[in-house]
């Protein structure tokens, strides 16, 4: 007995396990396994295989991986096991991306958001901008077009400054890009500025790793002047440790005009005018057809990585075709990036290079935000009688034409050409050296360059605005048909250099802290020349620019050149694993700003405290913090400060602006408290958190003889008043179910906002929101007043029409500040994804809420005048308006910008194992993607999801809605694979 005894003790010490350890992926090299209470165990092999002898009489194995959930499994019996690790649903357990380095989301003392790739790797988007829409409290995220390419308006708890540069900085890989558009300007042709090309583009969405957004003081004064608007920091993917991975994607996209603008079709419109049988030409078009189409876009990226224990590559390629859902318009994308590192001397150096590259040729049509009341592209296609014809071979280009501001849509389409392309650069070396055991150096040397060249042609048959004027024979011959080409040049370098130290100063208490020095040097150039007034027949303008008038010819070029030097530090103390402080304090210099106002401090404080920490139960972490900082914003022209002019022809100069040796950076003031949690066993995670931001010395450029902002001879002053922006925001996200088999994720957010300009002083008023309209010369409709928030409406009110079909004002059409703004006082995102086995669904929701916009789109185009030389719409055509009525702006326009947008919606279904492992594939995943599905809305023009700049005097808008490019419902197809 007692032999036998022994013997199956023996029989279980030696008791030998294997098996293959995996995550979502595929097989996890690296991962641990250890025989629970001891100190026995292995690590898994590039295959993700183990072997493990003498498990003991208590057969449980241990599994982890970082970021990973461990897992433990009873062998008893069992000589082959298969595990696979989940992602650990504890937020507050992920180590989150910050300025110059990382921290534990547990320990941060600012208020920082991150998404990894896993929580968007399954989404299509168009470019990085759209994959945080709706997915983080505070940030909003407006498409100012929704042509291919166009940039995306991001705000971090709302706008910070009265100008234009109210955008966050974005860090790529330790690198600040320049921000701002990226395609070349050039010559005024007349016809307003296109959408801005978004500065983000050339980062392929599969390259990224994580995205971090810092919304505070404490997370972002660590980046100075620069911090004032927030920070977003990406990382891109690394090579993978040891194991070799190829991964190719592919998808179909079909684009369609997702909103619906109703005007009078053919029958409607003959119905509506019986007495104008002069305007009835027997034609029967439905013009929005004739520009708009069935877009589509073809995508490919296919990326490599592979690693030993001292090196990793990772090397990927995009390629990306679209056709607009604006007839052509459109644009093709190439991507590259390479990232190698290297150790060296036992791991003491580390060298890491990062390239990324990138190519786009665009097509652009005549859509702008800037053509007077006769429009544009979209305009015409609204108001162009329904029953004119196309074409007609006896007018110039064979289109059918009509004198004074009529323009034929396709003619328009066909004789416009708008060509870009655009070539950028971002790459870095960095070198790792630990000195110590504590200390360690880092240097970061990066490179950002653009290159890029915009062709412009308009055909000398084209009849708009100063192009060509038929009842004038006089501008017919100087200004008919314009070719303009510009180029442009921007280089951004930056050096960076720090050092980390990181020590347990006692066994409760440790100290990581950093110091660094950082230079920014960003150079930029341009040219363009420009032609018109060419012969009728001339073809081809671009190329035989010289056919132009040579009194109407024109070059020009600029040349700029912006340096900031700046010195940091941050201390972090962590106190019994319960307390931590924060303390970081930034120097800039900034060449932008007046001698003896170059420099700047800003300092911040922030501190976090556990409540409780990593149990189990009810409520398993709660974190409070606190923070309060100072930070910068150097988005201003980099000439403010000094007197400069410009040279228009003989004898002729234009005073740019004047010198103000007074003039230095706004400064942001802010501070915050929030708290962060996780509930039920790590169920229910969240934060909420209540910020005051209030911005000093506010620019803006004021002529000498007035206190209205001017485009000439203006002198940037420092504003003695405040800008507050003060909300509150709340994330939740809930795992409803977490087996193996079976997940269950839901995930939503919310912020309320609200700013007012304090202290700007009675006399200072500013107004802005320019609007365009028949006989509307110089019209606004918002103001910039003490008291009020941005862009508050300055408008009379309307009350309805009388007996004769004109219109009546309260107050004898008094204008007034309303209680309404277009900033929206509420921002919400909602998004859900499951997965069972193979198969996932995800779906995600935004929308915005107590907001107005204006539609100007209706006070240029449609009006009871219009009915009969141009089209109009049912609601324009059915009401009691008279045709003498004016189309005075006033509440009438002004409507509810509130909305619901679905943003994604994906069904997917993943293929990996033994059915695939034959054709040496790991894994394949097949799916179907919609976005821009559905809208719920009140609001009755094109999309309430407005940016139209409608900037006056340098000061932009918001909320107004002006004949922008459609945003598209699209629908795709795609495909995954990994060897």
């Amino acid at each position: 007995m007692v032999f036998l005894t022994m013997l199956c003790t023996s029989l279980t010490y030696s008791q030998e396990v294997s098996g293959t350890v995996s995550d979502s992926s595929g097989p996890l090299p690296g991962a641990s396994v250890l025989v629970k209470g001891t100190t026995n165990g292995a690590q898994t092999d590039l295959d993700g295989k183990f072997t493990i002898k003498n498990v003991g009489s208590n057969p449980v194995l241990v599994f982890s991986y970082i970021g990973l959930k461990s897992q433990e499994l009873n062998v008893a019996g069992k000589s082959s096991v298969r595990v696979i690790l989940k992602e650990d649903s504890a937020e507050l357990k992920e180590v989150v991306v910050i300025g110059y380095g990382s921290v534990k989301k547990k320990d941060a003392t600012g208020a920082v958001d991150q998404l990894s790739s896993k929580k968007f790797d399954n989404v299509a988007a168009t470019n990085p901008a759209e994959l945080l829409r709706g997915k983080v409290a505070g940030v909003q995220i407006t498409s100012s077009s929704g042509e291919p390419g166009a940039a995306n308006s991001i705000r971090i708890r709302g706008n910070g400054t009265l100008r234009g540069g109210n955008g966050p900085l974005i860090v790529v890989d330790g690198v600040p890009l320049a921000g701002g558009d990226v395609s070349a300007g050039g010559a005024n042709m007349n016809l307003g500025s296109m959408s801005a090309k978004d500065p983000l583009s050339f980062i392929n969405q599969n390259d990224i790793e994580s995205m971090s957004i810092l919304k505070d003081a404490s997370s972002t004064a660590i980046y100075g002047a620069r911090g004032a608007n927030g920070v977003i920091i990406i990382t891109t993917k690394k090579g993978k440790s040891k194991l070799p991975e190829l991964t190719y994607s592919t998808s179909y996209t079909t684009s369609s005009y997702a909103s619906k603008f109703d005007v009078l079709s053919t029958d409607e419109f003959i119905a509506a005018t019986p007495g104008q049988t002069a305007n009835h030409f027997g034609g029967a078009f439905d013009w929005k057809k004739q520009v708009l189409q069935t877009g589509s876009t073809v995508n490919h990226d296919l990326s490599f990585s592979s690693g030993t224990d001292n090196s990793n590559t990772r090397v990927s390629l995009g390629m990306a075709n679209t056709d607009g859902i604006v007839r052509n318009t459109g644009l093709d994308k190439i991507t590259a990036s390479f990232y190698n590192s290297n150790d060296f001397f036992d791991g003491k150096v580390k060298l890491e290079t990062r390239i990324a590259y990138s190519n786009i040729k665009d097509r652009r049509g005549l859509i702008t935000n800037d053509t007077g009341y006769i429009g544009n592209l979209l305009s015409a296609a609204l108001y162009w009688n329904p029953t004119r014809s196309v074409y007609d071979p006896t007018q110039p280009g064979g289109f059918t034409r009509v004198s004074g501001d009529y323009l034929n849509p396709v003619h328009l389409m066909n004789s416009f050409s708008n060509n870009g392309d655009l070539s950028k650069l971002l790459g870095s070396l960095t070198t790792t050296v630990k000195l110590t055991n504590s200390l360690k150096y880092n240097m970061v040397v990066g490179i950002e360059t653009s290159n890029s060249s915009v062709k412009q042609q308009a055909t000398p048959d084209l009849n708009i605005q100063d192009f060509a004027t038929a009842t004038n024979p006089a501008d017919l011959k100087t200004y008919r048909g314009q070719a303009t080409v510009s180029n442009d040049q921007r280089v951004n370098k930056t050096i960076e250099h720090n050092l980390t130290f990181t020590k347990d100063i006692t066994k409760d208490i440790n100290l990581n802290a950093i110091v660094g020095y950082s230079f920014y040097n960003y150079a930029s150039n341009g040219t363009y020349v420009s032609a018109k007034g060419f012969a009728a027949t001339q073809a081809n303008l671009l190329e035989n620019m010289e056919g132009g008038i040579p009194t109407e010819t024109r070059t020009g070029s600029y040349k700029g050149l912006v340096e900031m030097q700046s010195v940091f530090a941050r201390a972090s103390l962590a106190f019994y694993n319960k307390l931590n402080l924060d303390l970081t304090v930034r120097r800039d210099g900034s060449s932008k700003t007046a001698a003896g106002k170059k420099y700047g401090n800003f300092p911040s404080l922030g501190l976090a405290y556990k409540l409780v920490d990593g149990k189990d139960g009810l409520v398993n972490d709660l974190k409070l913090r606190g923070n309060i900082g100072k930070t910068g914003n150097t988005e201003f022209p980099r000439n403010s400060s000094v007197g400069t002019i410009e040279y228009n022809g003989p004898d002729q100069f234009n005073i740019v602006n004047n010198a103000n040796s007074q003039l230095t950076w706004e400064t942001t003031t802010s501070y915050g408290v929030g708290t962060d949690f996780a509930l039920l066993n790590n169920k229910l995670t969240g934060s909420v958190d209540y910020f005051n931001k209030n911005t000093t010395d506010l620019i803006v450029g004021i002529p000498s003889t007035s206190g209205q902002p001017s485009p000439q001879g203006i002198k940037y002053t420092n504003l003695p008043a405040n800008l507050i922006n003060k909300g509150v925001e709340v994330s939740l996200s809930y795992k409803v179910i977490d087996t193996d088999d079976l997940t269950w994720d839901i995930s939503g957010n919310v912020a309320f906002l609200s700013n007012t300009i304090e202290n700007l002083g009675a006399a200072n008023v500013y107004n802005v929101g320019a609007i365009h309209g028949q006989g509307l010369s110089d019209a606004y409709v918002q103001r910039i007043q003490d008291g009020y928030p941005l862009y508050t409406y300055y408008l009379p009110t309307f009350t309805g029409y009388d007996a004769n079909g004109i219109s009546q004002y309260a107050d004898g059409g008094a204008v007034k500040l309303l209680d309404k703004q277009p900033l929206p006082k509420m921002t919400a995102g909602f998004s859900t994804s499951l997965a069972y086995k193979g198969f996932d669904f995800s779906t995600s929701l935004y929308g915005n809420f107590g907001n107005y916009l204006f539609n100007n789109t209706n006070v240029a185009l449609f009006y009871q005048n219009q009915l009969g030389g141009k089209n109009v719409t049912p609601e324009v055509a059915n009401s009691v308006q008279s045709r003498s009525d004016a189309n005075t702006p006033s509440t009438k326009y002004l409507e509810k910008g509130d909305f619901i947008r679905m943003g994604n919606l994906t069904f997917g279904y993943t293929v990996k194992g033994n059915v695939l492992e034959r054709f040496k594939v790991k894994s394949a995943r097949f799916y179907v993607n919609g976005s821009n599905l559905f809208i719920i809305t009140k609001y009755s023009g094109f999309d309430p999801e407005v940016d139209t700049n409608k900037s006056l005097n340098g000061i932009p808008s918001a909320g107004i809605d002006y004949l922008s490019y459609p945003k598209a419902r699209t629908f795709s197809v795609g495909l995954n694979v990994t060897f």
